[in-house]
C-alpha cells in the first residue's frame, strides 16, 4: 500500500503513438468480472475473496451502511474477510478522498483492496482512493443512474460540487457487481438518468470514429468492439425502456428491467470508456457550473439534454 500523499493526480494518456506517423493506437478497457442478478450483494465476499481481497475498506454514505453496504460488510465477514469501514459523504473532491487516505495510511494493518458502495461520487472517491493507496478497487452501486462504475476514471468536484477535473487510471475495477434487486428498489427517477447517459454513449461514440482524431478517455483510437458496444446499448435502450421502467411500476425484476441496467452500465461503461465522448458530456458538464441546474439534475439528466443539444 501506497503512503505517500497524491495531490490531483491527472496520468499521462494510456495510449502512445507508434509506427510511422506516430499513429494512435486503438485501446480498449474493462472491468476484470461484472456481475449481475437480484440478491448477488450477498455474495459479495464471496467474489471479493476470488479476486484476491483479504482486507478490505468499505466506502458507502451512512444511509448506505445502513442498507446495501451493510450486506456487503456481513458478506465479507462470512467469507473471513476483514473489513475497514470508511463513512463517505458530501462531493468526491481531493480534500475529502486524501482525508480518507490518512486514515487508511495509519490503520494498524494495511487494507488490500478498496470496495465502494453506492452512487456515483462514492464510486468515482473510491477509485481515487484505490489509487492512491496502490490497491485494486471493486464497485457495488446502489443506483443505475450513470455509466461509472465500470470506468478507470473519476470526475472530481470542488466541495462546492462544481466539476474540477478528472483523474484517468491504468487500471479498471477488479469487480463490478450489481444487484437488480437494490437497483430496482430505488426511485424510478434515477433509472431514467442511466438511461439518459448511456443513450449519449451511441452518438458520442459514433461521432468519435468518424473524426479522423478521435479518441477514446485511453487516449487512443476507438475500437471496434467499443463502437458495437455504444451501438448495442443505444438499440437495448429503444427496445427494452418502456418495458422496463412498466416493470419497475409492477416490482418486478424483468429481463427487459436486466437487460437496460445492463446498458445503463456495463455497455454504457464500455463504450463511452473505449469508444469515446463528444459534445453531449461537454454540455453536461457545463451545466454544473449553473447552480438552480446542478443543484436540481442528476448528471444522466444533464447528459441527456447533451444529447439533445449535440444532435440539433
Amino acid at each position: 500500500m501506497r503512503t505517500e500523499v497524491i495531490e490531483y493526480s491527472p496520468l499521462e494518456p494510456f495510449a502512445k503513438p507508434a509506427g510511422p506517423g506516430g499513429r494512435l493506437p486503438r485501446v480498449f478497457g474493462a472491468p476484470s468480472r461484472y456481475v449481475q442478478g437480484a440478491g448477488v450483494v450477498d455474495d459479495a465476499g464471496h467474489y471479493l475473496s476470488r479476486l484476491g481481497f483479504k482486507h478490505g475498506a468499505v466506502l458507502a454514505s451512512p444511509r448506505s451502511f445502513a442498507a446495501e453496504a451493510d450486506r456487503v460488510v456481513a458478506s465479507m465477514g462470512r467469507a473471513g474477510l476483514e473489513v475497514e469501514p470508511l463513512s463517505f459523504g458530501g462531493e468526491c473532491s481531493l480534500e475529502a478522498i486524501e482525508g480518507h487516505a490518512r486514515v487508511l495510511r495509519c490503520a494498524a494493518q494495511p487494507v488490500d483492496g478498496v470496495v465502494a458502495v453506492g452512487g456515483g461520487k462514492v464510486v468515482d472517491a473510491g477509485r481515487a482512493l484505490a489509487h492512491r493507496l496502490g490497491v485494486p478497487v471493486a464497485v457495488i452501486p446502489s443506483l443505475a443512474s450513470n455509466d461509472a462504475p465500470c470506468a478507470a476514471v473519476s470526475v472530481i468536484y470542488t466541495p462546492e460540487g462544481v466539476t474540477a477535473d478528472a483523474e484517468v487510471y491504468d487500471e479498471n475495477p477488479v469487480l463490478v457487481l450489481v444487484d437488480t434487486a437494490i437497483i430496482a428498489a430505488a426511485d424510478r427517477r434515477y433509472l431514467v438518468a442511466g438511461m439518459g447517459d448511456a443513450m449519449a454513449t451511441w452518438y458520442e461514440a459514433r461521432a468519435t470514429a468518424a473524426t479522423p482524431g478521435g479518441i477514446s478517455v485511453f487516449g487512443g483510437r476507438p475500437t471496434l468492439a467499443a463502437t458495437a458496444l455504444a451501438q448495442l446499448c443505444a438499440t437495448t435502450l429503444y427496445r427494452d425502456g418502456a418495458e422496463a421502467l412498466d416493470s419497475l411500476g409492477r416490482a418486478q425484476i424483468s429481463d427487459a428491467l436486466e437487460n437496460v441496467v445492463e446498458a445503463n452500465t456495463l455497455l454504457s461503461g464500455l463504450g463511452y470508456e473505449s469508444g469515446g465522448i463528444a459534445a453531449a458530456h461537454a454540455v453536461a458538464q457545463g451545466f454544473t457550473l449553473i447552480e438552480r441546474v446542478h443543484n436540481n439534475c442528476l448528471h444522466g439528466e444533464m447528459v441527456a439534454m447533451g444529447v439533445l443539444a449535440q444532435l440539433l
